[in-house]
Order: C-alpha cells, then sequence, then structure tokens
C-alpha cells in the first residue's frame, strides 16, 4: 500500500514536468498533421508553443481588473447586504409587535379612507395567518 501512494505522488509530483515537454508538429506525405514530443527523422517540423500555467496575481487573470477595484465592489456588496439585513430586521420586530397585536386584542380598528372601522373575526384570523406565513417565510 505504501508503494502504491509513492509511486501515485510521484506521477503527480512529475506530471507538470511532461506538460512542459516540447511538441512538435508535422504534416506528412498524406497531408495528415502530427504531433509528437519527438521532431520526425528526416523532416521538417515547426514547433508548438504550448500555453504557459495562469499568473498567480489574482489581478492579472481579469482583463482590466485590478485588486483595489475587487475591493471596492466587495465593499460596495457587503454594504448593501447589511442594509438589506437591517431593514429585513425591521420588518421583522414590526410584524412580530402586529402578529402580537392582532392575537392579544379582539377589537381591533382600522382606518378606511379616513374612517376607523373595526375589524371582523374572520379579518382578524386572516391577517393572522398571513402575518404568520410572512413571519416563518422572512425572520428566523
Amino acid at each position: 500500500m505504501r508503494t502504491f501512494f509513492l509511486t501515485a505522488s510521484l506521477l503527480v509530483g512529475l506530471s507538470p514536468m511532461c506538460m512542459a515537454a516540447q511538441v512538435y508538429k508535422w504534416v506528412d506525405e498524406h497531408g495528415v498533421t502530427h504531433f509528437d514530443a519527438q521532431p520526425p527523422q528526416g523532416r521538417e517540423a515547426e514547433t508548438v508553443v504550448t500555453p504557459s500555467a495562469p499568473a498567480s496575481n489574482p489581478a492579472t487573470r481579469l482583463p482590466g481588473s485590478t485588486v483595489g477595484d475587487q475591493q471596492a465592489i466587495d465593499k460596495s456588496v457587503k454594504k448593501q447586504v447589511a442594509e438589506q439585513q437591517a431593514q429585513l430586521k425591521v420588518f421583522c420586530e414590526q410584524a412580530r409587535t402586529n402578529l402580537a397585536q392582532l392575537q392579544n386584542n379582539p377589537r381591533l380598528r382600522e382606518d378606511v379612507d379616513g374612517e376607523m372601522r373595526r375589524l371582523t373575526d374572520e379579518q382578524r384570523q386572516e391577517r393572522t395567518t398571513e402575518t404568520q406565513r410572512q413571519i416563518a417565510e422572512n425572520c428566523q
């Protein structure tokens, strides 16, 4: 078992060296294009330039982008998320307060066109159910 892991780690360790080998390209007498690690005997072969590994610097991976730009974007997104969380917290507090009023006060009134009207038991129950659903969906 130990030799298996040793062999596997050697293969993994040496694989980048194999990928960096010289590659030759040529066309035979039948018009077939060949690629090989060794040039053919008695034929002209062109050396193929293999692409190198990407740079480790993240700024070079994204054209036209710098680390500073990315940090500014990250800061902006974090600010938006914080604002949304604050708004959600206010909504949840208000919804819980409304739910407590709906459950504990049988004589609730609402303003309809400047006139105060009392909620019926059915309306109160519908609003209680809807408020509980909103709390369950949006609040933790």
